[in-house]
């Protein structure tokens, strides 16, 4: 059977799928309400910055296997399989996710169905929330109990989105309590993503809050891992020691291994820090507050790597920022990306000129987000022009074109020769050689 898809949302993670399943064979359908978002894709525009994407969208819109609608009833009429793919922001002034846009979605396509199909939830969403839209799908739509709901919950990397859509680690389906609907729910997707399969793909169905507690309790263990290092960072700064070799160290122990132990300024970005505080408003809901109280101070210290940057940077200048001028290299949360949510590298800089700094900010793709985000910041055309006249120069985004930064030209263009390495990204002596006072988060001064 060739099922044809609808993708429901067709932001970061909801246009990655459905170029990928498209790319798979499968006709697919996107779905989204922004109408300006709708045109940009079907004239083969990605709305956002991920490595790789624009050729799958532009190759399968000329195929004709891809289209998108602002149509609720076209999607509901089209779709043998409808992906629920949006967001799940943090509630203003709360810790919790807000629910708003999945629970309209799942209610306005319920609503339109008519005949058997399987709804795949793939939204991040508090534990519980499956087998709520499962009730609600059962009480609105009319396709009288043949409307199933799976949850299959995503997996993506900013920046490698193309490649973990077609190359998952692995597959996780939650599915519904009845045997029957289960099975249902099951083969459909095993069909659906039947070539990752035949690559060996791990895939592994649970019931509903286990499906949804995998991708929570991944960006929980994720975070934890990177605010560790951070922490020893601290540490190492108190003690006067290298937190980068400590890190190498630990990474040839098995039981702890070097992936996402690099010290530096910390995460960011829309899944991590907000998944985090709904995983512990969720828990909180559920009487298990305290199995998770540690996520708090994961938060904290990732927030504190941000506090000591700015700190070190001031130190740099003598104690005050007021009347300097300040170079920053990085407006993304992450190389490879043009998303500044919780950019630790944007909140550093608008930080820094609050306090009296002229700040002038590049980013090889983030730049337009940045300007809307932080528009009293200054902004240049290259890493030389954010550093012209500068009395520091601050590395908040681990860009390759950062690494590969030749000191000696970067030290003609500034005031002084003063760097932080938020990222630990820099041979400290290359640039020391080069005549430049090096500074790093967690890695001792010069003897």
């Amino acid at each position: 059977m060739t099922h044809r898809l609808t993708v429901i949302g067709t932001g970061y993670l909801g246009a990655t799928h459905a170029a990928c399943m498209a790319d798979l064979g499968y006709e697919v359908l996107g779905l989204d309400v922004d109408k300006n978002k709708i045109d940009r894709l079907a004239g083969g525009e990605v709305p956002f910055y991920e490595p790789g994407l624009e050729p799958v969208l532009r190759r399968n819109l000329e195929n004709g296997r891809l289209r998108f609608t602002t149509s609720y009833d076209e999607a509901a009429e089209f779709g043998d399989v409808h992906f629920v793919c949006v967001g799940t922001p943090q509630k203003s002034g709360e810790y919790a996710a807000d629910m708003t846009y999945v629970d309209e979605a799942v209610s306005a396509l319920a609503s339109r169905l008519r005949r058997p199909c399987v709804i795949v939830g793939k939204s991040t969403v508090p534990v519980g929330t499956a087998a709520r839209l499962e009730q609600a799908i059962a009480r609105l739509s009319p396709a009288d109990g043949d409307a199933v709901l799976a949850w299959n919950p995503e997996f993506l990397r900013e920046g490698f989105a193309v490649q973990d859509t077609l190359h998952p680690d692995r597959i996780v389906v939650g599915v519904p309590g009845d045997q029957a609907a289960a099975e249902r729910a099951e083969k459909t997707l095993r069909e659906i993503y039947a070539p990752m399969l035949s690559e060996g793909t791990p895939f592994i169905v649970a019931d509903y809050p286990t499906a949804e507690l995998v991708k929570v309790s991944a960006n929980a263990f994720l975070a934890t891992k990177i605010s560790f290092i951070n922490a020893m960072a601290e540490v190492c700064e108190a003690a006067h020691a290298d937190v980068t070799k400590l890190s190498e160290a630990l990474s040839y122990d098995d039981r702890i291994g070097g992936k996402f132990l690099g010290p530096g300024l910390g995460f960011g970005g829309g899944c991590l820090p907000k998944d985090i505080r709904a995983f512990m408003a969720r828990a909180g809901e559920l009487g298990a507050d305290q199995a998770l109280t540690f996520l708090r101070e994961v938060d904290e210290i990732n927030i504190r790597r941000r506090t000591r940057m700015v700190d070190l940077a001031r130190h740099l200048l003598g104690g005050s920022f007021i009347g300097r001028t300040v170079g920053v290299l990085g407006a993304a949360f992450k190389p490879n990306s043009d998303d500044i949510r919780d950019s630790p590298a944007l909140d550093v800089a608008a930080t820094i000129r609050a306090q009296g700094a002229r700040v002038t900010v590049y980013d090889p793709q983030a730049m337009g987000n940045a300007r809307r985000a932080q528009p009293d910041l200054e902004f240049a055309g290259s890493a030389l022009e954010a550093a012209t006249g500068a009395h520091v120069v601050l590395l908040l985004t681990e860009w390759n074109e950062f690494r590969e930064m030749d000191p000696g030209e970067l030290g003609d263009v500034v005031a002084e020769r003063n760097i932080v390495d938020g990222r630990n990204a820099l041979d400290p002596d290359h640039w020391r050689a080069a005549g430049w006072h090096y500074r790093a988060l967690g890695r001792p001064g010069p003897r």
